[in-house]
């Protein structure tokens, strides 16, 4: 029988057009006939959970390969800046780096001479402040992009500044 059993009556009509062979049908049928049942019950329960399990790996494999409604994160293009402060004694020193906000990082009483090199980001334009303590004394700051001098200043005296800043474009060149 080819018939696809979709509801309770279906079922039941499959069951008494089962041939009982021999047997009591009687006592027979209704053995056969919830055996049969409960066969047909667990077909459809491991087909609908077959069904569920195809649905949701499909669903997964689709999220990976369309991924997130969040876009992603980009890495932000920079630039080598170094900046260079010569002298004797300590100094404060304030200076643009890995930001995009474009906040400075400060280090206070900074044993001189100091060197860092940073990547600031494309469009912000790096700079480099030395402020020296009440001694006083004398500082330069000086600032390289990617290797080329772009500026030099120099402070002096008690609580003496100086700042060296210079253009980084928007766009790489």
């Amino acid at each position: 029988m080819n018939k696809e059993l979709t509801t309770d009556a279906d079922i039941k009509d499959a069951v008494d057009a089962v041939d009982f062979a021999g047997e009591d049908v009687a006592g027979s049928k209704e053995t056969t006939g919830a055996k049969a049942v409960g066969e047909i019950s667990n077909r459809r329960v491991i087909a609908v959970g077959a069904l569920l399990l195809g649905v949701f790996c499909t669903a997964f494999v689709a999220y990976g390969f369309l991924g997130s409604d969040e876009p992603e994160e980009r890495p932000v293009p920079t630039a080598s800046v170094t900046y260079d402060i010569t002298g004797t004694g300590s100094a404060g020193v304030s200076y643009l780096a890995r930001s995009t906000e474009g906040s400075a990082t400060v280090e206070r009483d900074v044993e001189l001479p100091w060197r860092k090199t940073v990547r600031v980001p494309l469009g912000q334009d790096p700079a480099v402040s030395i402020q020296l303590g009440k001694r006083g004394g004398e500082a330069r700051c000086a600032l390289s992009i990617r290797g080329e001098h772009k500026q030099r200043a120099t402070a002096f005296g008690s609580y003496g500044r100086a700042t060296c800043s210079a253009e980084l474009p928007a766009e790489r060149n």
